[in-house]
């Protein structure tokens, strides 16, 4: 036999022609076992060497675990072909079915992947939107505003029903208005106050002493022995208050406000509507013993136009001043480290500050003067209240005094 004889092995002999067989059909998957790394070897090119400047990240390499597996078609009668698995789990076991979300799942974000997240809530108009990455915290719920059955008025705090066991109704301050808050604690209290009246009657003396023989002729010597006792004694409580305590501004409430102004101003000329009516009565009823011992000692002295105006001064501005620092200023301040109140205060200091002028005619006079002085203190729990109060009740005597030193009224 010439030419090509089939051997039956599928292959040929010989130099005859070759003839083409037909491709075989596509093998199914049940035929074609799979094998998870049947790919022809690849040359791999050599890694360049490795520097620090020039160093570049690998590119990621696909997963060829599902990519070498032929596609196929499962037949009637297999298994459920099962589903690749998830990033992170084992080959060949199956994923776990979806869980549904409920009202109680926990939210997606930081949670564990297939668990559905609960409906997002709408932030407020007044939520403040964080930036990108934080997480947003909703506003505060507004506090309740107090109502008028709220002890002392208290902001923020919650209004208790008149019904309620145990409520008792707001106090009623009256019309000074409610006591006003503790200073800072000071270490001086009724020593000092006799110290400094020890030292104003202690200078007095003297001062009477060595101008003895001017004292019915020379304003000047007047002048003097009016003001340098005062003065002494003023300064010697506000350097108590240093020394032993908060300083004046705060032990002697020496800062001033608008509300001061007014109310000094307030109570200053509704005690001249009280003092000029009871000053005309008690000197029709006691006679020439209601003159004021300023009065009797400048009584028929003349002075110069400027030694009047430093009178006028002395009597109006710089008396009262230094009198309420010493009375409603210290005084007060080591009543009030006793425990006692403001009333007690203005009970105490009115009494103490009549009686240490030492003209015991005039006393109740003097108290009449000293009440609306010493509610300007109450009031505003400071002192300039006082002082502007006091210098208006002495605005009278002082515009008396300097015109009878000029010869203008007489003295008596």
């Amino acid at each position: 036999m010439t030419g090509t004889e089939d051997t039956g092995a599928g292959g040929h002999e010989g130099r005859g022609p070759e003839v083409e067989t037909a491709a075989s059909p596509q093998a199914t998957a049940a035929d074609t076992p799979f094998v998870p790394d049947a790919r022809p070897p690849q040359a791999t090119p050599a890694d360049p060497p490795f520097t620090s400047d020039a160093w570049q990240p690998h590119a990621p390499t696909a997963d060829l675990r599902h990519a070498a597996a032929p596609a196929a078609t499962a037949a009637p009668d297999a298994p459920p072909a099962t589903v690749p698995p998830r990033d992170g789990a084992f080959a060949g076991v199956g994923a776990v079915p979806p869980v549904e979300p409920s009202a109680t799942t926990v939210p997606r974000d930081g949670a564990f992947a297939g668990v559905g997240a609960v409906p997002p809530v709408e932030p407020s108009a007044t939520a403040v939107t964080p930036p990108d990455g934080l997480p947003r915290v909703m506003p505060p719920a507004p506090t309740p505003e107090a109502s008028a059955m709220t002890p002392w008025g208290m902001p923020g705090a919650t209004a208790v029903p008149a019904s309620a066991p145990g409520w008792v109704p707001p106090p009623r301050h009256g019309p000074f208005g409610p006591p006003h808050p503790p200073r800072a604690p000071h270490r001086w209290g009724l020593g000092a106050y006799f110290l400094v009246e020890a030292v104003f009657l202690l200078t007095s003396a003297l001062l009477a002493y060595a101008l003895a023989g001017s004292l019915t002729s020379s304003a000047w010597a007047i002048a003097l022995a009016l003001s340098v006792p005062t003065i002494c004694a003023a300064g010697l409580a506000a350097l108590i208050t240093r020394i032993r305590g908060n300083g004046p501004r705060v032990d002697l409430g020496l800062t001033m406000t608008r509300r001061d102004v007014g109310v000094g101003v307030a109570c200053g000329f509704a005690g001249l509507v009280i003092t000029i009516p009871a000053s005309v009565l008690y000197v029709a009823i006691v006679g020439a013993d209601a003159t004021s011992a300023v009065g009797e000692a400048l009584g028929g002295i003349r002075a110069t136009p400027a030694l009047a105006v430093l009178i006028f001064v002395l009597v109006v501005f710089v008396a009262p001043f230094c009198e309420e620092v010493v009375y409603r200023g210290l005084l007060w301040g080591a009543v009030e480290r006793l425990g006692a109140n403001r009333w007690w205060a203005l009970g105490i200091t009115t009494l103490v500050f009549a009686l240490a002028h030492l003209e015991f005619t005039r006393t109740p006079l003097l108290l009449v003067v000293a009440i609306p002085i010493g509610i300007a203190r109450v009031i505003t729990g400071r002192l300039p209240a006082g002082v502007i109060a006091h210098q208006i009740n002495n605005l009278l005597p002082g515009l008396v005094l300097m015109l009878g030193l000029l010869g203008v009224v007489p003295m008596t």
